[in-house]
């Protein structure tokens, strides 16, 4: 993935293997025993009747989790940002724009219909992802309830747009000002720090806070129209992953 963007040369795919598999390692021995922790306090949730309040408190949990990892994530970024051409900022920049018009493609052109049927079908991805299928009615149920959350496309693929400038223009600035290592290191933290509270900023919080409102209460919607038997799915799932994290967790 990271190569379909970069294009590496040389020893860069090595190097970058090496910090891969080293992240990787700390990320097992320190942080997936919380995961599972984390994962099976939701699946006593699931059990009850959650609320909304319930899934605001997931999403900020896990939110803290992500930023944690890409707080330790600095170093290897540093490295791989230290170590970018110019040639490959222009891929990069391709790449963005390339998957820009992805997006445009996927859920931006057309009807409103079509914008939220495609809308619709990546969230019941996820959806089945957890509960197994659903049956007709519940789908349109479903539908219903997606529909109502506002079709933001344009407003996502600004924000996209928009951390893909920050990147490529620290990327140039590593390159061009040729700056030490821990120079590097400040402004890849910085990036860190800006992404993650760009959704506090006085500019963006609206837009956010109402996102994850919609989001939380359409999630809410599916579990509320969850047989049993759903529910049972979704435990077995969670159930597998929490064995998965402590397998990882106990280094099999």
């Amino acid at each position: 993935w990271m190569n379909s963007y970069v294009d590496f040369e040389g020893q860069q795919a090595d190097i970058a293997k090496r910090d891969i598999n080293g992240l990787f390692q700390w990320h097992r021995q320190t942080q997936l025993r919380d995961y599972a922790a984390l994962l099976g306090n939701f699946k006593q949730k699931l059990g009850g009747n959650p609320s909304q309040a319930d899934l605001l408190q997931a999403y900020r949990e896990i939110r803290v989790r992500g930023e944690r990892l890409s707080q330790r994530a600095v170093p290897e970024l540093t490295t791989l940002a230290m170590s970018i051409t110019p040639a490959q900022i222009a891929h990069i920049d391709k790449k963005f724009k390339d998957k820009n018009e992805e997006y445009r493609r996927k859920f931006m052109s057309g009807s409103v219909e079509k914008r939220q049927r495609a809308r619709f079908k990546k969230s019941m991805e996820q959806m089945e992802l957890w509960f197994g299928r659903f049956s007709n009615e519940q789908e349109a149920a479903l539908r219903r309830a997606s529909d109502l959350r506002p079709l933001d496309n344009q407003q996502w693929l600004e924000e996209r747009q928009y951390r893909q400038r920050r990147i490529l223009a620290l990327l140039q600035e590593v390159q061009q000002k040729k700056l030490t290592r821990e120079q590097t290191t400040a402004k890849v933290q910085g990036l860190m720090r800006e992404l993650f509270t760009r959704m506090e900023s006085p500019e963006r919080k609206a837009f956010y806070d109402a996102s994850i409102d919609h989001t939380t209460k359409y999630i809410l919607t599916a579990i509320k129209l969850a047989t049993p038997q759903q529910k049972a799915h979704a435990h077995e799932r969670m159930q597998g992953w929490i064995n998965d994290f402590e397998s990882l967790a106990a280094g099999k």
